[in-house]
Formats: structure tokens, sequence, C-alpha cells
């Protein structure tokens, strides 16, 4: 669509001077979310996957947890002054054989690019929705590990242009990149990377790492487990609740990766270690 950046005209203030220069913003637009033609929620995104967005959305939200259970997505109404197509509204529909949920009737809210979780009814009602815990497969060398970070900054062209989005890098055990995306919100970044993986039919996502540019919150820890993902590795640090989390739906939850060094806070046993009690 290429609307994921825009050119602007700054003001650079230096020590020695001023000058005025062209930056390369990212792009920021609001996303509505229909389902079955009655509006669900509004996101703010950057645009790009979009449908994968929606689907790594639909199964954050427990509504969907396999590529059958969602029919069809579709951009509809929704028009700039001059009549173009945004592709700012995308209408999805479902397996009608899909149980009802309580979701559908409450989260109609607007979600930010900062928090993802805001219009949920409560935190216990989206952690209702997690899975049994997911498979002990991955194995995962220290080094390989620590790599990550820099193995996904490698890829993450938009930062590169804006400095101004965050990504979300999915590895298999060797460190090989399966799926990297960026956005805005570090929530949208994850939901399209777990769309991805659903529109491929891979969910769910056993013998996986989700590296992330930001810290680790507990909505992060809660789509990672959604998705059988097994480790979650954040740049940053993650919170509390994100530990509890993490701690009790069985995933590993990794912080501070810089790539000298890195906190582990769940479920070592994903990490091979030659000295078991360090």
């Amino acid at each position: 669509m290429g609307r994921l950046t825009q050119r602007r005209r700054v003001l650079t203030l230096r020590a020695d001077g001023t000058r005025s220069k062209g930056d390369l913003l990212a792009v920021e637009e609001p996303l509505e979310l229909r389902l079955a033609g009655e509006s669900f929620t509004v996101t703010m995104r950057t645009p790009g996957h979009d449908f994968e967005l929606v689907a790594g959305f639909l199964v954050a939200e427990g509504i969907i947890s396999a590529q059958e259970h969602l029919r069809s997505l579709r951009y509809c109404a929704g028009t700039d002054e001059q009549g173009n197509q945004t592709y700012n509204v995308i209408d999805a529909e479902l397996d009608p054989a899909l149980p009802p949920t309580s979701l559908l009737r409450t989260r109609n809210v607007l979600t930010t690019s900062a928090c993802g979780i805001c219009g949920t009814t409560s935190i216990d009602a989206v952690e209702k929705t997690l899975p049994a815990h997911p498979t002990d497969t991955l194995r995962m060398h220290p080094q390989t590990l620590l790599q990550l970070p820099e193995r996904m900054r490698e890829s993450q062209a938009l930062f590169s242009k804006t400095g101004g989005v965050h990504a979300a890098g999915l590895f298999d055990a060797a460190g090989e990149l399966l799926c990297l995306r960026e956005d805005v919100g570090r929530h949208n970044a994850v939901d399209k990377v777990v769309g991805w993986a659903l529109t491929q039919g891979r969910l769910p996502l056993a013998g996986t790492v989700l590296q992330v540019s930001g810290r680790a919150s507990f909505e992060l820890v809660q789509k990672a487990a959604l998705a059988g993902i097994e480790m979650l590795s954040a740049v940053g640090a993650p919170s509390s609740l994100a530990v509890d989390l993490a701690e009790r739906s069985g995933l590993s939850l990794a912080g501070f990766s810089r790539g000298r060094s890195i906190n582990l806070y769940t479920h070592f046993q994903r990490i091979e270690r030659e000295d078991e009690d360090s």
C-alpha cells in the first residue's frame, strides 16, 4: 500500500546552530475490525500485513485458535476525502460453528498502539482463555539466544528508516528467523507474527522463541502463550505480572537481552547449561 512512512520537514537544533531537513516518520493509522459486518474494535497501527494483524488479534482474544476458524478477511468501507479506499476497515467472517464468547459483547472499544488490552473486561477474563501449558520441546544454546536481538535488528527495515517502530521476530531453536514484523504498537507486531503463523497453518508454535524489541508485558506473555510459543525474550524488562503469568502458563520468559547477558525469569529448562546449578 506504500503507506509505511511519511516524510515531514523538521527543525534540527544543534549546539553550533540550526538547520532544517526532512525526516521520515513511521505511519500510524486507525484500523477498524468488523465481525460479520458489526464493528468490534479500532486499533492504531502501521499499515501493512493488516490481515495478519487481524488474525493474530483474534487469536490473542481467544476467539479463534486454528486456520479453519477464520473463513475470510476483506477490506470494506472506508474512504478519504477524495473518495479513495483507505484500507482502514477490515471485515472478518468466522466459522459459524465457533462457540459464542463474552468478549464479543464487551470489547467494542478503542485500542491504542501503546496498549492492546485496555478494553478487556478484566485480567481474569483474558487469562481464562489460556490453553494448557505449551509443549516442552525447545532447547536453545545460550549464545544463540543472546544473538537474537541483533539478528532481528538486521531485518528491521522500517526501524532503520524511521527509528520509530517496534519489532517482533519468531525464531527456531537454531536461531533461524521464521517471521519478522514491525509496527508502531508492540502488541501489533506480535499479533502480525501470530497472524502469519495462523494463515500458514503453523499454530501452535511449538519449538519457537519470540524475540521482541521492547519490554515484556503481561499482554505479550499472554499472546505468546495463546500461540503455543515456548519462550519469550525481550530486550527490555518484564513486569511482575508478566513473570507471574509466564510461570503459570509454562512459558520461558527472558529479559534484558543485550548481547552479552540475559536474565531468565521462568522455566529455565529450555536453555542448555553446562552447569545446572548456576
